[in-house]
This record gives C-alpha cells, sequence and structure tokens, in this order.
C-alpha cells in the first residue's frame, strides 16, 4: 500500500509510456461528452494479448468453444478501442462461421441467435444496444451467455445495474447477465457471471480507498474509490485510481456501484 496510484484522469493529460519506449499500438476511450479522450501507449501489445486471452480462458474457457457475437455500435464507429481489438481477437480465436460483429443490423443478430447452435454461444455488447435488441427483438435464448460491457454512450438514460440486468433477464429469459469490467487504462479485464459481483485474474487486484484521503485503503464492506493494479500494464502504470465508486465483499468478489 506504500506505492500510490495515480488518478485515471492523468491519462487524458500525459503520455504515461515507460521510459525509453515507444509504442507498438495506442488505444483511445470513447470521449463521448466532448471530454479530452485518454490516450493509453502500449509499448508491446502481445502483452495486451496475452492478458485478455489467458483472463477470457480463466474465467470462460478456450474461445473456440464458443460462437461470439459483438454488439458494439459506438466502439466500432471510432477508432482506437481497446475492446474491439480484444473482441476481434476472440472472435478470430473462435473460428466459428457466424462469430463477428454487428453494428446497428439487430434483425440480422437476432435471426443468428435464433439458429441453433451446438457451440454455446457469447453474445457480448454495449449496455444501450442490449437494450435495443430486447426491445425490438425480445427471445428465449438458450446455450447463450449475454454479457454487457457498461454505459449507455449517451444514446440512453442510464439506469442501476439491476434494471438494466431485470430488463434483459426477462427480454431473453436467461437466468442471469454476466458482465466485463475493462477500460482503455488497462490491459486486464473482470469478469461477473451474474449479480454484478466482479471477479479479477489472478495478476489484477481491486482496492478501494477513501474517498476523503485517497492514500487510506479500506477494508472490505466498505464503498469508495476503486483502485486496481493490474501487472499487465508493464510500460504504463500497474497502479490505477479510477473515477468509478465500488466495494470489495468478504469473498474478495467486488461490485460497482
Amino acid at each position: 500500500y506504500k506505492i500510490p496510484f495515480i488518478p485515471i484522469e492523468l491519462f487524458k493529460s500525459n503520455q504515461i509510456i515507460s521510459d525509453g519506449e515507444s509504442p507498438e499500438i495506442t488505444f483511445s476511450s470513447s470521449g463521448i461528452t466532448g471530454q479530452q479522450q485518454s490516450k493509453h501507449y502500449v509499448a508491446d501489445v502481445s502483452i495486451y494479448q496475452q492478458s485478455f486471452k489467458q483472463g477470457f480462458n480463466h474465467f470462460y474457457g478456450n474461445p473456440k468453444e464458443y460462437r461470439i457475437l459483438a454488439l458494439l455500435p459506438s466502439y466500432l464507429e471510432r477508432e482506437g478501442s481497446s475492446l474491439v481489438y480484444m473482441c476481434d481477437q476472440l472472435i478470430q480465436e473462435s473460428q466459428h462461421p457466424q462469430s463477428g460483429f454487428y453494428l446497428h443490423n439487430l434483425k440480422e443478430l437476432s435471426q443468428v441467435l435464433a439458429q441453433d447452435s451446438e457451440k454455446k454461444t457469447l453474445l457480448i455488447g454495449v449496455s444501450y444496444a442490449l437494450l435495443d435488441l430486447a426491445e425490438q427483438f425480445p427471445k428465449k435464448l438458450t446455450n447463450t451467455i449475454v454479457m454487457e460491457t457498461g454505459g449507455m454512450k449517451g444514446k440512453r438514460q442510464e439506469m442501476i445495474k439491476s434494471e438494466l440486468h431485470n430488463t434483459l433477464i426477462k427480454a431473453f429469459q436467461v437466468q442471469r447477465i454476466h458482465s466485463e469490467f475493462g477500460m482503455t487504462e488497462l490491459l486486464s479485464q473482470a469478469y461477473s457471471k451474474g449479480k454484478g459481483l466482479f471477479e479479477t485474474p489472478p495478476w489484477m487486484k481491486v482496492l478501494i480507498r477513501d474517498p476523503e484521503d485517497p492514500l487510506s485503503i479500506l477494508e472490505n464492506g466498505r464503498t469508495g474509490g476503486i483502485n486496481v493494479i493490474d501487472l499487465a500494464n508493464l510500460n504504463s502504470c500497474a497502479f490505477i485510481a479510477t473515477q468509478d465508486l465500488g466495494k470489495i465483499h468478504s469473498n474478495n468478489q467486488f461490485e460497482v456501484l
């Protein structure tokens, strides 16, 4: 706890990269509110590839076991999304002919979902687009994991997670909604398999800081700012103080409030 966590806002105003390194790829945030974009200068993109592939394997197994359908319109409509980069690689690894990205073609996506697949299906989508799909083409999904990756991106009114999940559960008649917790400034992801409770891969750790005293770490069960240690951020900074509020439960699962 002696190492201070850098405020995530510094990724907007500074080039954060190890001395002597130059970026192989630069990821940028969506910047939908007209604010300055965060930029993550990645010196070695193979570390990111290792991190998200091993992270996915850790929680869900081999991508080859799935057909992967990515509904990420607001991310696809701009350059530099680390989420699109990750999904593109996982789609390629799945090797299923129906795996792919869907922009606004919800009818086509619904038809693909309706087709029986021997393989399990992962439908990963930004929240507002999954809500659009739920409203326009509600249907019972079998053998399908529905995973939301946060945010209305200015397209819809923000809503609390439980309300979002309940709406999607009813529309798709699934038992639970999975979630992905990631951001431009991190090269690893945490995943939730339901109820908004997230787990990290072994090389990532979440701590909760006191909102009044950013150098103090709170005990489990108390609400505060989410700090992340991400060892995949080898050439930028592995200690990030995010702007999200959350708390850690006794089993080390965390939730984002």
